[in-house]
């Protein structure tokens, strides 16, 4: 058993070195649960501690378990989607805060929103089309609109 779990513990260390990542590398979201009565503000920010990453990338969970892509923070500039009604602020570089604000909140807006973490490259191009290969997902919240 013991050597089951060295194997699985080397693997998981080797696949986050080639990923260039380290476990100091986090995303942090806040707050974890929001509870806001309808036609309020809600807004939910978004931190991440990883070298040359500049990009913050916004998704809510819709009631089918599907992810709908909100928009994005490229350096300090919000780039929410297009027909999608959220502000996006604040600076997406390593440890500053990326914000994502719904405004006039109703029961549509309660579900879970997820930020992740990316980095732009000649070889990785962020837009609302093709998505970056390099996100790391850690942050949840769940929003709840009575």
């Amino acid at each position: 058993m013991d050597i089951i779990k060295h194997g699985l513990v080397s693997l998981l260390l080797f696949l986050l070195w080639i990923k260039g990542s380290s476990l100091s590398d986090q995303v942090h979201q806040s707050p974890v649960d929001i509870y806001w009565k309808s036609g309020e503000e809600a807004t939910i920010k978004c931190s991440h501690s990883i070298q040359s990453y500049d990009r913050i990338l916004w998704y809510k969970q819709l009631k089918n378990r599907q992810l709908q892509f909100l928009g994005y923070m490229v350096a300090n500039t919000g780039k929410p989607e297009d027909g999608v009604k959220v502000k996006i602020g604040g600076s997406a570089n390593q440890g500053e805060t990326s914000t994502l604000t719904i405004e006039g909140l109703s029961e549509n807006n309660s579900a879970v929103y997820f930020c992740a973490a990316s980095y732009h490259s000649d070889t990785h191009h962020c837009s609302s089309v093709q998505k970056p290969a390099q996100t790391v997902f850690i942050s949840v919240l769940q929003l709840r609109v009575p």
